[in-house]
């Protein structure tokens, strides 16, 4: 029997890695995570879209959380989407006055998500996004992407992270406006089309 030497890690063979889950379904999502919006705000929008996988099949047990600044730009501070009761530890959920801009929203069985909130306004230089982090199957680390609204053309195109991208790649971070405050975005998590997904580091 031949002994390795593990006290230095050129000496170790790396063992392969593992997904874990998808268990998102356990836990990680609340009631009402996809109505970020307070009750009757005239600001609400709904974002819908699909999550595909890289041979373009939706993807019925992926979680979003999305987050996003309010009208003016400002980021909310309110607590809301993971209140509990002091007294009896019960989860009370948002208080559907205050707006937290957090939420936390499962893909049904046709891959299919929504979340309704309020549309960010610009903060800086950058164009009004909202932040979104996608867990899946097959992900050994979670993506983040943005979700940008379209309306201003200019602002969207001075944006700092936009203006960088070729047309076609710019796309894929730029919901589809469907009328009446709804807007369509897709995730495309490998193939043709897929999303841009940036890094944080």
């Amino acid at each position: 029997m031949t002994k390795i030497d593990t006290s230095s890690p050129e000496n170790v063979l790396p063992t392969p890695s593992h997904t874990v889950g998808p268990f998102y379904g356990y836990a990680l999502p609340f009631r009402g995570g996809e109505d970020i919006a307070p009750l009757g705000h005239p600001d609400t929008v709904t974002v819908h879209g699909y999550v595909y996988d890289g041979e373009g099949k939706p993807l019925p047990d992926a979680l979003l959380e999305v987050w996003g600044a309010d009208p003016k730009g400002d980021l909310p501070t309110a607590d809301g989407s993971m209140r509990r009761d002091p007294a009896s530890g019960d989860h009370l959920g948002r208080n559907g006055v205050e707006f937290t801009g957090f939420g936390r929203i499962q893909t049904d069985a046709d891959g299919h998500w929504y979340v309704r909130t309020l549309r960010p306004g610009a903060r800086g230089q950058h164009a009004p996004y909202l932040s979104v982090c996608v867990f899946a199957r097959g992900l050994l680390m979670h993506l983040f992407t943005r979700i940008h609204l379209p309306g201003d053309e200019a602002v969207l195109a001075a944006d700092p992270l936009l203006s960088r991208l070729d047309a076609d790649r710019r796309s894929t971070l730029i919901a589809v406006d469907e009328g009446h405050g709804t807007y369509r975005f897709d995730i495309r998590l490998q193939g043709e089309g897929e999303t841009v997904f940036l890094e944080f580091q």
